[in-house]
Parts: C-alpha cells; sequence; structure tokens
C-alpha cells in the first residue's frame, strides 16, 4: 500500500520552515544585547522561576517544576529577514491535554515603532526532539527594523536557547516594560498556563502585552498550595503588584482556612502599598457537592479579602472565578466548553480570564 502523504504535502499552512541552506548567525539570549523577562538562572546557566534551595523547600511539584520556564520572555530589535531559534531542552513535556506548542515551543511576536506587537507563528517543536531542536520563521516584508518579543515555552525545561538572525545583524535590546518591578501571579497550573495553545496565550501573557508590563509566573501545576516558605520567598520580591490565585491546588476549604490569610498578611506585611489581586478558582461545577466544596472554598478566601477591608486595606480587591466563564454559558454553551477538561482553560478562558482580570488591574494601577 502506498505510504499516505505527510500532512505538510497536503496543507501548506502545515509545513514547518529549516535552517537548510539559510544562513543564521545565533547568539545565546543570556548574553548582554538581549533582554530576559520572567527568568533566573542558575550557576549551570539552566533557566528557573526561584532559586531552586526555596523551589527545594517548598514541595517536591514546586522542586521539579522550577525549570519549567513559563513567563520567560526575550525582547531584542534587529534589521533581520527571518529569525531562528536553537534550544537544548533536557525533557519534553508532552501531555494528551496540552499541545506541544504549548509545553515545548516558542512564540515570535513583533511591531514597529509603537505599534502593538503583532503575532507571527509559533517555533514549532518536532513530535520528537531529541534534547532540542530547530527552527526558523520568515517575517513579511523581508528585511526591516523591527523589535521582537519571544515567549518560553510553558511546561518543559530550558537548558540554552540561541536566537538567530541573519549575518553581520545587529541585535540591540528591547523598549523596556512600563513598569519597573514586574507583576507577580501565583497560583496552579492555570496560572503557568495550561491548557493555553501557546505561551503567548495564556492569562498573563495576554495581559502583559495589553498592557506593556512585566511578569513573573510562579503558577506550579497542582503544587501552588501556600506553603509559608513561598510566602515569605514572595514577599521579599520586588513587584508592582501581586495575584493570589491558588484555590485550584488547595485540597479543601479546611487548608484555604489554615493558609489563605496568613499567606496573604506575610505579603502584605512586608509590601503594606502593593496593589494584591485575590481569586478563586474557575472550574465549572457538575454536581451538587461539586458546588458545595466551591462554595465553602470561596468563603474562605472571602473571609481574607473582607479581614483586609475591616483593616482598612484599600489597595486589595476580590475576583469571584465562579463568575468568569458565564458569558459562555450565556450564549447558550456549557461553561466548560471555556475549558479542556473541565478545569484548564482553553484559549477562549484565559481570554474570559484576562478580561476579567484586567478590570481591577486597571483601577487599582490607574492604566
Amino acid at each position: 500500500m502506498e505510504d499516505p502523504k505527510r500532512i505538510a504535502d497536503i496543507d501548506s499552512h502545515m509545513a514547518v520552515a529549516t535552517l537548510e541552506g539559510v544562513p543564521v548567525v545565533f547568539h545565546d539570549v543570556r548574553k548582554a544585547l538581549f533582554d530576559i523577562y520572567g527568568l533566573l538562572w542558575d550557576e549551570n546557566g539552566y533557566f528557573t522561576r526561584i532559586p531552586q534551595a526555596i523551589a527545594d523547600a517548598t514541595n517536591d511539584g514546586v522542586k521539579w517544576l522550577n525549570r519549567h520556564t513559563a513567563g520567560g520572555r526575550v525582547r531584542f530589535i534587529a534589521e533581520t529577514p527571518y529569525v531562528a531559534i536553537r534550544v537544548k531542552m533536557p525533557q519534553e513535556g508532552r501531555m494528551p491535554i496540552m499541545t506541544p506548542l504549548c509545553s515545548s515551543g516558542f512564540d515570535l511576536y513583533f511591531r514597529e515603532g509603537d505599534e502593538p506587537f503583532t503575532f507571527m507563528n509559533g517555533f514549532m517543536p518536532p513530535i520528537v526532539a531529541n534534547g532540542g531542536y530547530e527552527s526558523l520563521l520568515y517575517l513579511p516584508g523581508g528585511n526591516r527594523r523591527r523589535e521582537f518579543l519571544i515567549h518560553f515555552p510553558l511546561y518543559d525545561a530550558v537548558d540554552s536557547l540561541g536566537i538567530g538572525v541573519a549575518p553581520d545583524v545587529k541585535i540591540e535590546g528591547g523598549q523596556k516594560y512600563r513598569n519597573d518591578k514586574p507583576w507577580l501571579f501565583y497560583g496552579s497550573s492555570i496560572t503557568q498556563g495550561g491548557c493555553a495553545s501557546r505561551g503567548g496565550t495564556c492569562y498573563n501573557a495576554l495581559l502583559s502585552r495589553r498592557f506593556n508590563c512585566d511578569f513573573r509566573n510562579l503558577g506550579w501545576s497542582g503544587s501552588g498550595r501556600g506553603e509559608q516558605v513561598m510566602a515569605d520567598y514572595i514577599a521579599a520580591q520586588p513587584m508592582s503588584l501581586f495575584f493570589m490565585d491558588y484555590d485550584h491546588n488547595a485540597p479543601d476549604a479546611a487548608h484555604l482556612a489554615a493558609t489563605h490569610e496568613k499567606f496573604f498578611l506575610t505579603v502584605r506585611e512586608k509590601n503594606p502599598d502593593l496593589p494584591i489581586i485575590i481569586a478563586s478558582r474557575t472550574d465549572p461545577m457538575r454536581t451538587a457537592a461539586d458546588v458545595a466544596d466551591n462554595d465553602a472554598r470561596f468563603r474562605e478566601v472571602c473571609k481574607t479579602y473582607e479581614n483586609a477591608l475591616r483593616r482598612g486595606d484599600k489597595l486589595v480587591r476580590l475576583i469571584d472565578g465562579r463568575q468568569i466563564f458565564a458569558p459562555v454559558g450565556q450564549n447558550g454553551l456549557a461553561m466548560g466548553d471555556a475549558t479542556v477538561d473541565g478545569c484548564h482553560p482553553t484559549d477562549l478562558g484565559f481570554l474570559l480570564m484576562a478580561e476579567a482580570f484586567a478590570k481591577p488591574i486597571q483601577e487599582l494601577l490607574n492604566l
């Protein structure tokens, strides 16, 4: 029987450009000519989101997830007709509910001048990466001066990343974000980005581009549980907004009662003038027991907020996550249609979350 054609032979939009025959010069993103946001790197040059000692002291999940590069971005300016990447990755985060582009790919955005960033395409990982891969994207209009923004993968570690441009191209740092101190998001797998279609479509990335604001993503898949060591670490970080959303990973309402307000007060004590947004989980409820559990959780989250108001705190806001996917239900669909699996948002779900979160952000920060 004749071998079936590859999909790229049938549909040219599915084809991925290769570097074969293209003159490309690669530059290490950790060098000074690039601006890296949302990531640290350790003594071995490996990217992390928090110091590994803090991750190790939190829980085994955070210890393992710390090298996932969620929230990482690189910005630079260059006059080049194409951009390539060469990435080394120690593992491949292939999961049935998540696209390989989300877990292992990079997103390329560009702009000229002060225009909003335009999405170009994703640097697509191969089905089997074998420790890394190369990918290239051609730019419309050929050789023009542009600013570039690349989002890192959400669910994979990155040992090294090289950015490739045409020979003899000068690379400059990109324009700066409007905030000197980043926004800091703490929460669950949803905060980390599961299950956006790609790195640039999770809610914190959408908000970052909308308001041109830097951020750090401290979302830990299944592992954001409000530990005191994490509260102490976050309280000591420079930030211009703190977003607290770990209801998804709390085992139950009793866990929230024991940790939620304590976590908030730890951050507030060290940061009396910091805007803080508290959110509850967005999961659509299927049964009466689910509704009862969710309502009990929300009451505990509310206690943190209401007690803050009683103390005269004017820089705290509450988001009722139970209402975020309601617009889907109001259009004759199931609220779960904003999710992949009844929990993790699709891009539609993340857009609804970004819209809901934008309102208190604008109010608190006068954006």
